[in-house]
C-alpha cells in the first residue's frame, strides 16, 4: 500500500477522533442508552477516545483471535465471552488445517481469555446491555473474525443495536461484518487493504498495563448502571 503523503490515521488516538466525528456516531453522544465495548487490546485506546469526545460510558468485550498455526496473525476464526465460537469454515477447509490443529488453537486462547479476563475486569460485572445501542470499538478490521464474534456475543444480551466501529477495515470484511451488525462505521475503506497497521503512522502493541490505565479512567466518570454520571 502506497500513500501520497503519509498514512491517513496518527495513531490509535487519531483512530478515536476520526471516529468521533463520524455524522453516524455523533447522534449518540451524550446518549444514557448507549454504550461503547472496546475489543482488546487494541481497540481499547480508540473506544477510550471515542468515550471522552462523545460522552459516553465505556466497557470491553473480550474476543481472541484463532490464528492460523503457521500464521498466527492470519485469523481462521475468534472465541468471545459467553462461550461464543466463529470459524472460517472455506478458510480451514481451503488450507487443510485439522481438527486438532483448529481445537488447539481454541483451547490455547481460551485459557488466554480466562486470563484476561480476571486480570482486566476482576470481580467487576459486565454491563447491562438490554435495549441499549452497543457501539463495538476496534482499531481496524482484517478478516473481521474477532468482530463478528463480539457481535455474536453482544446479541446474545439482547441489544437494542448494535454498531461495528473501526477506523479502517478491508471492504470484502465490511461488507461480510454489514449483514451481522446492524450497522458498520468505517473511516477508511480501502480496496487494497493488506494489514491494518498499514493505515497508520504509529501502531504500536498495546501492553495490559494500558487497557487497564484507561478502563480505570473511563470508570472515574461511569455510573455503577453503565451510564455517565451527571
Amino acid at each position: 500500500m502506497l500513500f501520497r503523503s503519509s498514512p491517513p490515521i496518527h495513531d490509535r488516538v487519531d483512530a478515536g477522533r476520526q471516529l468521533s466525528n463520524s455524522s453516524r456516531l455523533t447522534p449518540y453522544a451524550n446518549s444514557r442508552s448507549a454504550i461503547l465495548l472496546a475489543l482488546p487490546r487494541g481497540g481499547v485506546p480508540v473506544a477510550f477516545e471515542l468515550s471522552k469526545r462523545l460522552n459516553l460510558p465505556m466497557d470491553i468485550m473480550l474476543v481472541r483471535k484463532l490464528g492460523i498455526p503457521y500464521s498466527e496473525e492470519t485469523a481462521m476464526g475468534a472465541i468471545a465471552m459467553g462461550g461464543v465460537t466463529y470459524l472460517n469454515e472455506n478458510m480451514i477447509r481451503r488450507l487443510r488445517i485439522s481438527d486438532e490443529s483448529v481445537n488447539a488453537v481454541k483451547e490455547r486462547e481460551l485459557n488466554e481469555l480466562e486470563r484476561r479476563n480476571i486480570h482486566y475486569r476482576g470481580k467487576r460485572p459486565f454491563p447491562d446491555l438490554r435495549n441499549k445501542t452497543v457501539i463495538i470499538v476496534d482499531d481496524g478490521i482484517a478478516t473481521g473474525a474477532t468482530l463478528r464474534a463480539a457481535i455474536l456475543a453482544t446479541r446474545q444480551l439482547n441489544p437494542e443495536k448494535i454498531i461495528a466501529a473501526a477506523p479502517v477495515g478491508a471492504s470484502d470484511s465490511v461488507e461480510q461484518l454489514s449483514k451481522l451488525a446492524d450497522e458498520v462505521v468505517c473511516c477508511h475503506v480501502p480496496e487494497d487493504f493488506g494489514a491494518v497497521g498499514w493505515f497508520y503512522v504509529n501502531f504500536p502493541q498495546v501492553e495490559d498495563e494500558e487497557v487497564l490505565k484507561l478502563m480505570g479512567e473511563a470508570e472515574r466518570f461511569t455510573g455503577s448502571n453503565g451510564a455517565k454520571e451527571e
